[in-house]
């Protein structure tokens, strides 16, 4: 009866009612966006799988002098053959104290998963590398394991070494066998090499925190801040390789026949 026959407890209950109504749609758009995150989350996933199988990267030069015979690799409208491919997967397990560490994500051989895999996070830099597959699930050697190795390389000079990690300081790995006369500096990216039959190249490993220098020897070991964040994993990347197997059987050493 106030609000209907008075202006001023019209405007005080109006005000009220506004600021009461405001306050519950508040709270129940923070509990549906809460509740909302899963699925936000993997939206995003499928998003960023699906631009990352659009870099340039992936795909290798068509050899345009021999169209003849039968193409092993699926060739796009610009003559160029795709050579890495990227799967998402949620990660269910990892651990990051100990010496040799592993993480595990729901995705098997029959989702397409293969031993040798690289594995990436969603920002782009390196996480490990598959070592084991079962029908479902993966298990995947860290870069925090003290058998990990990586090749790497300064993206100011791209001068190559070896990734690896020695058991410490979970954010810090290590660059072996950088040559003296590229004269790194504190702060330089180091990224992944084409040497690599795992790992697409230029992919971010981390940057320069602190450089170790032998006296007898011509090589240098770098300490490096990893850009992965190995702590808050949720989910990964996998990256197929086309042509690893092909690479992978000329990089093995010559057998004696003796």
């Amino acid at each position: 009866m106030l609000s209907s026959y008075s202006k001023s407890h019209e405007a005080f209950f109006g005000s009220w009612a506004n600021k009461a109504t405001g306050n519950i749609n508040r709270y129940y758009n923070s509990w549906t966006y809460f509740f909302d995150l899963k699925q936000t989350n993997a939206n995003l996933v499928a998003e960023n799988v699906a631009l990352r199988n659009q870099l340039i990267q992936n795909f290798v030069a068509y050899d345009t002098s021999k169209k003849a015979g039968t193409l092993v690799l699926r060739k796009d409208s610009l003559e160029k053959i795709r050579k890495f491919y990227y799967y998402p997967a949620k990660v269910v397990g990892n651990t990051f104290t100990l010496q040799k560490n592993y993480i595990w994500i729901e995705r098997g051989s029959a989702q397409g998963v293969i031993k040798d895999m690289a594995v990436i996070s969603p920002e782009g830099s390196i996480v490990g590398v598959v070592v084991e597959v079962n029908e479902n699930y993966s298990k995947i050697m860290s870069l925090l394991h003290r058998n990990s190795k990586v090749s790497a390389m300064l993206k100011r000079d791209r001068v190559a070494g070896s990734i690896e990690w020695d058991g410490s300081d979970p954010s810090t790995l290590i660059l072996k066998n950088i040559s003296k006369s590229s004269a790194p500096k504190i702060g330089d990216t180091v990224l992944t090499s084409p040497y690599s039959s795992n790992f697409p190249a230029q992919l971010m490993v981390g940057k320069v925190v602190s450089i170790i220098k032998d006296p007898s020897s011509n090589f240098l070991t770098l300490n490096v801040k990893a850009a992965t964040n190995f702590f808050n994993l949720e989910y990964v990347y996998l990256v197929e390789n086309k042509r690893m197997a092909d690479q992978k059987q000329l990089e093995k050493p010559e057998q004696s026949n003796e």
